[in-house]
């Protein structure tokens, strides 16, 4: 597994070049971009790929290759191979197959973006990209606000489409609110690189008049230390269920709390059992 640059051909380490240059072939997402970074080294060696589409099918020519003696590297677009981009298909039936794989470190657009922002560094969480439909993105950060409600701490980070930022940033708001702290990178290590931080409505409001453009990582904040909101949604459901059916108050909290349905009903039936004991 080889990193190589996201974004400035300069970034490629020692090892990385001279392993491109001695395996048999070189496994890519896009032969044409990873034909730029080659060009740059004049490294000749043979590309094939190996993206979403073909990993499953191509597995297992793969492993009887490396099994037969076979060298190859596999690199994504950009960055590091796995993180969210091709690769785990090949590594899991490669180590289930006893093959050694190991992996040249170099660059990524999490941790790049991650010493950058300002944040809290640990822990943090990476969750690849949101969904692209909104009420399915509300859903997923619902499921995140939760996990904060129960205790869970975390400096959050996902990759993102230009096109999309603005409506994910108004999602995001909408289930963690306008004060979190945030920040978002864009087009890392390259000319334009920009690390636009500030809270959630703050960056909103800049990339609502400046349009976002590149390779977009988006951060936030880990919620408050005093972050009440077991206490505030036991509360608010006990009062709820003063005058409501345990759904009609499930559906009422859920709406002010901002967390899923499924959890806000569960806990409204045990303290519902709790209140009639």
């Amino acid at each position: 597994m080889v990193a190589t640059p996201i974004g400035n051909l300069a970034d490629i380490s020692e090892r990385a070049i001279e392993t491109l240059q001695s395996v048999e072939a070189i496994l890519c997402e896009d032969t044409r971009v990873t034909a730029k970074l080659l060009m740059s080294r004049n490294i000749s060696t043979p590309t094939r790929t190996l993206h979403d589409h073909n990993e499953q099918d191509r597995t297992p020519f793969l492993i009887e290759k490396l099994s037969a003696g076979a060298r190859y590297a596999v690199v994504s677009d950009a960055g590091t191979p796995l993180v969210s981009d091709p690769g785990y298909r090949l590594v899991r039936a490669a180590i289930a197959a006893g093959i050694h794989v190991t992996a040249i470190p170099g660059p990524n657009a999490v941790v790049t973006a991650l010493t950058l922002s300002g944040l809290p560094p640990l822990p943090f969480m990476f969750l690849g990209f949101p969904a692209p439909r909104s009420e399915a993105r509300k859903t997923g950060f619902a499921t995140l606000r939760a996990a904060e409600q129960a205790g869970v701490r975390s400096t959050l980070i996902w990759y993102e489409g230009p096109h999309r930022l603005v409506e994910t940033l108004e999602d995001l708001i909408t289930v963690f609110g306008p004060d979190r702290e945030a920040a978002v990178g864009r087009e890392l290590t390259k000319r334009f690189e920009e690390m636009v931080r500030g809270t959630l409505a703050e960056v909103l409001a800049h990339f609502q008049t400046t349009a976002p453009r590149g390779e977009i990582t988006l951060l936030i904040g880990p919620s408050a230390e005093d972050d009440s909101g077991a206490d505030d949604l036991d509360t608010h459901l006990r009062e709820a269920l003063e005058s409501h059916s345990v759904k009609d108050a499930a559906s009422l909290v859920a709406g002010i709390i901002k967390l899923p349905k499924r959890t806000v009903y569960a806990r409204a039936l045990e303290l519902s059992k709790e209140m009639k004991s």
